[in-house]
């Protein structure tokens, strides 16, 4: 493999592991939202808040190179949010000002054991993404005291 390959190689690997950074920074905020909101009875729209969904993609980073790793990377992109359509909660409570005429108040679709769950998968991978950066720049810099 020539030099040329190797640094490139390099930086695909960096920018694939900031692409899942940035994804999974991306995620913490969209669980950050749904927690923030968990008890939110009334938006804008004067609906009760929907849970959000992250949705990613991958794409390529080197469609056409001849390095079968290279050809291999992929990277990963927060492309959308979508609102969960599952229905929220129904509560008996007719003195709260958002009950309905039978005095039930829909509460957000929103678990809050799930979106913690949520936040520590994403958090867990968020490391795990800064770890593999460390361990890119360490090799360079391996490779670069070789090449001396």
């Amino acid at each position: 493999m020539s030099r040329i390959a190797q640094v490139a190689g390099v930086f695909s690997a960096m920018e694939t592991a900031a692409s899942g950074l940035t994804a999974e920074r991306g995620r913490m905020n969209v669980i950050a939202s749904n927690l923030a909101n968990a008890r939110t009875t009334r938006g804008a729209d004067g609906l009760p808040f929907k849970r959000l969904d992250p949705v990613f993609s991958s794409r390529p980073v080197a469609r056409t190179s001849p390095d079968p790793v290279l050809r291999a990377m992929t990277h990963v992109d927060l492309t959308s949010v979508r609102r969960d359509p599952s229905p929220g909660q129904l509560v008996f409570d007719p003195s709260h000002p958002d009950a309905n005429g039978t005095g039930y108040v829909e509460f957000p679709n929103v678990n809050v054991v799930t979106e913690m769950v949520n936040l520590m998968t994403a958090s867990r991978a968020y490391e795990a993404g800064v770890t593999s950066i460390e361990s890119i720049k360490s090799m360079a810099r391996a490779a670069i005291r070789i090449g001396q």
